[in-house]
Formats: C-alpha cells, sequence, structure tokens
C-alpha cells in the first residue's frame, strides 16, 4: 500500500470509531464498548477514570500521562489525540495555568473530543485538525508531546518525530507509548489493512523506533515502560504464532542548547 492509501484507509476507519459505528477488530484499537476492562492493563488508575465524563473511551497502548511527571503551567501536545482521553488527564496536570492541544487527522474524531471537552468544561484544552507528519503547531512552543498508540499508523515516522521535534521548546520532552515488533512482521500480516488500523501492520521493530528518535535529535531515549502485547487473539494463527509485539513508553528530551 502506499502512503495515500495507508491514511486514507487509517481516516475512514478511526471516523467509523468516531461515531460508534464501527470498530477495530484487534490491538490495541478494540471496540469501544468493550474497552472499559482493559483500562488497568494500561494503567489508567480507577480515580482518573471516575474524573472523566462519559462518552471519552482511550484506543491506546498504555498511559503517557502517567509517566510524562507534568507540572503546573506546561503546554503540551498529544499527537493523535482521539477522543481527548489523554488529553483531559493532562489538562488536570497542568492546572489553569497550563495549557493541552490535541491534534488528530480524523474530523469525527476532533468533532467528539470538543464535544467532550464542552460536557467537561475543560477550558485549557483545544483540539486542531491535522496530520501527524505536518502538525499545526508552531516552532519551539511545546514543554511536552505525548501520544498513545497513533505513530505506528503513519508511513512516516521519521518525519513524525522531526514535526515533534521542531514544535518543541529547547529542553522540552516526549513521552510516547506505542507499539513495537519484537520479531519480524510476516509478509502476510503487513498487506492487511485491518491489522495495519489495528496497529500491527505499521509497527517497526523497537530498535529501528528508538533510533529513528536519536537520528531526529533527541537524547537520552530510553524506554520506560514495556509489556508484552498479546497477540493471542488474532485468527490466523499460522502467520502469527512466533509474533511478538509489544507496548513500549518512550522517553526523550530536545537539548536545551541546539546549535544551528
Amino acid at each position: 500500500m502506499d502512503d495515500a492509501t495507508i491514511k486514507k484507509i487509517v481516516r475512514e476507519s478511526y471516523a467509523q470509531i468516531a461515531k460508534k459505528s464501527g470498530c477495530c477488530p484487534i490491538s490495541c484499537c478494540r471496540e469501544v464498548e468493550n474497552q472499559e476492562k482493559d483500562y488497568k492493563k494500561l494503567r489508567y488508575t480507577e480515580e482518573e477514570l471516575k474524573s472523566l465524563p462519559e462518552g471519552i473511551f482511550s484506543l491506546g497502548c498504555g498511559n503517557p500521562v502517567a509517566l510524562a511527571s507534568l507540572k503546573k503551567g506546561e503546554t503540551v501536545l498529544d499527537v493523535g489525540s482521539g477522543s481527548g482521553l489523554d488529553c483531559f488527564l493532562a489538562s488536570m496536570r497542568v492546572g489553569e495555568e497550563g495549557r493541552v492541544i490535541g491534534i488528530d487527522m480524523v474530523p469525527e474524531m476532533i468533532d467528539r473530543a470538543m464535544e467532550n471537552a464542552r460536557k467537561g468544561n475543560y477550558s485549557n484544552v483545544e483540539f486542531r485538525l491535522g496530520e501527524v507528519e505536518n502538525l499545526p503547531v508552531a516552532d519551539n512552543s511545546i514543554d511536552v508531546v505525548i501520544s498513545n498508540c497513533v505513530i505506528n499508523l503513519s508511513p512516516n515516522k521519521e518525519r513524525v518525530f522531526e514535526e515533534i521535534y521542531r514544535v518543541l521548546k529547547p529542553g522540552g520532552r516526549l513521552i510516547i507509548s506505542d507499539i513495537a515488533l519484537l520479531s519480524e512482521l510476516p509478509l502476510t500480516i503487513k498487506k492487511r489493512e485491518d491489522f495495519y488500523v489495528s496497529c500491527i501492520s505499521g509497527a517497526i521493530e523497537k530498535g529501528r523506533y528508538i533510533n529513528i528518535v536519536e537520528k531526529v535529535g533527541f537524547h537520552s531515549v530510553k524506554v520506560i515502560n514495556e509489556r508484552i502485547f498479546p497477540v493471542e487473539y488474532m485468527e490466523d494463527d499460522s502467520a502469527t504464532k512466533t509474533l511478538r509485539v509489544a507496548s513500549i513508553t518512550i522517553y526523550g528530551a530536545k537539548p536545551q542548547n541546539i546549535i544551528n
């Protein structure tokens, strides 16, 4: 599949999720109505979930906000913000003097998130329509970038991290939860649209993922959380019996003193 086809498939699939008329069949993007039982595995606390208005769901594979050490007054960018769950949790941590911006390429997701923001009266959160490869955010304007099981969906991951680097202030940091491969991806899975939308076919090997983050300029890059991601629910046992997938959370920092 070429890049345009991949983006079209992802956009259409997640539009259906936003409207609750469809679902991702597998992986981190499980059916919205069945998500509640998985929140503890993603490390969301019961207290956090009770603080949110109804209608908010996570399609993620971790909880980057819990590991971001957010401070009052910081500006946070959520790359691929979905229905807004991580944005709203971040908004509570940065306080009224802080700011949270959510970016998503799916208009239906933006509409859903904005409605959730109105219901929860989140005055320090805004949502913008845009692609992760071309973030509609000013240079050097963000303290912390978070993302939750989204970058694997991009066909140009290096470009995504270049954009994250651009928008971060010197000394800013990223905390990204995503799917990474611990074994080679079978060709039969690479070619399947449903596995791409479900966060598997677009995933890359963990070492390569870290190398990309370092290549664009981040330092102190490290995996701060990792767990094996179950694949037994996949129906094609012959193709997946040797597949090993992990949910990882990566930390990186933009240098404080940048030499042009």
